[in-house]
């Protein structure tokens, strides 16, 4: 679909030179003296390279529309991950480069979104935040607490957070899938 490459926005996906690039940042740069240009930041889908790219504002550009559908996480086999298609039960395996380091918080049986284009998973969302349980957590030291002071502690999946001082091993917690940040201790 053409649409006019000043409509562009954070997370379209448009065809350029022949590759499919996501769009991170879109400003309108109004020089002091010609038209309007749309500066258009774009990675590449495949290669995960950026690239700067100028469009007049009533240029058009090829929009993408990506397939989104729900997919189960079965269990992982050295960097790939192996997810089953929730309706027709077909299997697919991705990358882990595709995923990113929100793989790390992948947890089997967890519904994610895949996108694809042409059948070709290029992304997966994992939900916004997964509950973990802290295997090792230091010890809070006298008169921490006084100020808003984080700890480092070590998760169940062996990646690290930052969590306050009143957290200890055992305790289950919420982080953030898309930056493995604390949010709260879990409800359960």
């Amino acid at each position: 679909m053409k649409v006019n490459a000043n409509t562009l926005r954070a997370g379209n996906v448009i065809e350029y030179n022949g590759r499919l690039c996501a769009v991170v940042k879109n400003d309108l740069v109004q020089p002091g003296k010609g038209a309007a240009v749309a500066q258009v930041e774009l990675r590449d889908l495949k290669t995960g390279s950026k690239d700067n790219v100028r469009f007049r504002t009533q240029e058009t550009v090829e929009r993408v529309r990506l397939e989104q559908e729900s997919y189960q996480y079965l269990y992982p086999e050295g960097d790939q991950y192996t997810f089953m298609h929730n309706e027709n039960y077909e299997q697919i395996t991705i990358a882990k480069d595709i995923i990113g380091s929100p793989a790390a918080y992948l947890q089997e049986g967890m519904i994610v979104e895949v996108e694809s284009y042409e059948e070709q998973p290029l992304g997966v969302t994992l939900p916004t935040t997964v509950t973990l349980e802290i295997t090792e957590a230091e010890p809070v030291v006298k008169g921490q607490t006084a100020t808003t002071s984080y700890k480092p502690a070590t998760l169940e999946n062996g990646e690290k957070v930052m969590v306050p001082p009143h957290v200890e091993s055992g305790t289950r917690i919420v982080v953030k899938t898309e930056d493995g940040t604390y949010v709260e201790r879990a409800k359960d």
